[in-house]
């Protein structure tokens, strides 16, 4: 993994990305400081597919799935039911 600066990485950016695209991620640095890396667009999808379960995996746990995101309710409420006579 090489490191480039920000500067470098800008002004040569079709050797930055062939690099990318043939030894890996690449690194971009920022006032000496690591900033951000560029990832080839398949393994960045393998990092994102492995980093969420699937819902098989979320069913089948035995955690408690109490962290999921749980849209709120709409203004409209439900009708009262009527009594059975």
């Amino acid at each position: 993994m090489q490191t480039w600066p920000v500067q470098e990485a800008k002004s040569r950016f079709s050797e930055f990305l062939d690099t990318c695209l043939e030894d890996g991620p690449q690194i971009v640095s920022r006032r000496g400081t690591e900033a951000a890396v560029l990832v080839p667009i398949g393994q960045w999808r393998k990092l994102q597919a492995a980093s969420q379960p699937t819902l098989k995996d979320l069913l089948l746990s035995d955690t408690a799935r109490g962290d999921l995101d749980i849209p709120a309710r709409g203004r409209r409420r439900r009708r009262v039911p009527e009594a059975f006579s």
